[in-house]
């Protein structure tokens, strides 16, 4: 495994689970904000410069992925009632996972719920709010497919 400086586990660090081989650049910060979350990152996985993966429930990422630099990752997000305070409202969960042989480019942002199949590409600055088919290319906002590999 290899860290570069600056790398953050935040908050409970022992719930991060990290595979043989994987790659964390600079200014990567990984957070379980809570004690229940969970966060697996697998074999050959290299997490970009700048990259933030914060779970409040679970992340799971697979093996030989590559996430570019400044990727935003979390599973969680705020209610919006207009009968309560922003800042009293609870937060909405659902797990991430990311299956093997995935790549995320430069700036895309990864929602609570996603599920991305083996094989797929996210493109650069994409906002990914469902989920994304095994080899399939998604893009723009919100992302929807625009190719499949080849």
């Amino acid at each position: 495994m290899f860290i570069d400086k600056d790398v953050s586990l935040l908050r409970y660090p022992n719930n991060i689970a990290i595979d043989n081989e994987v790659v964390l650049k600079k200014g990567a910060n990984i957070c379980a904000c809570n004690s229940d979350a969970k966060i697996a990152i697998g074999n050959r996985t290299t997490i970009g410069f700048y990259t933030f993966i914060y779970a409040s429930t679970n992340i799971s990422i697979g093996n030989d992925c590559l996430i570019a630099p400044f990727v935003y990752i979390v599973d969680s997000d705020h209610s919006i009632e207009k009968s309560v305070r922003i800042n009293q409202q609870k937060n909405k969960t659902a797990p991430i996972v990311i299956n093997d042989d995935v790549w995320i480019s430069t700036g895309a942002k990864i929602l609570k719920g996603v599920t991305i199949g083996r094989g797929a590409v996210i493109a650069a600055g994409a906002i990914v709010t469902s989920d994304v088919p095994e080899y399939t290319i998604y893009g723009g906002i919100p992302a929807k497919k625009i190719s499949e590999r080849k």
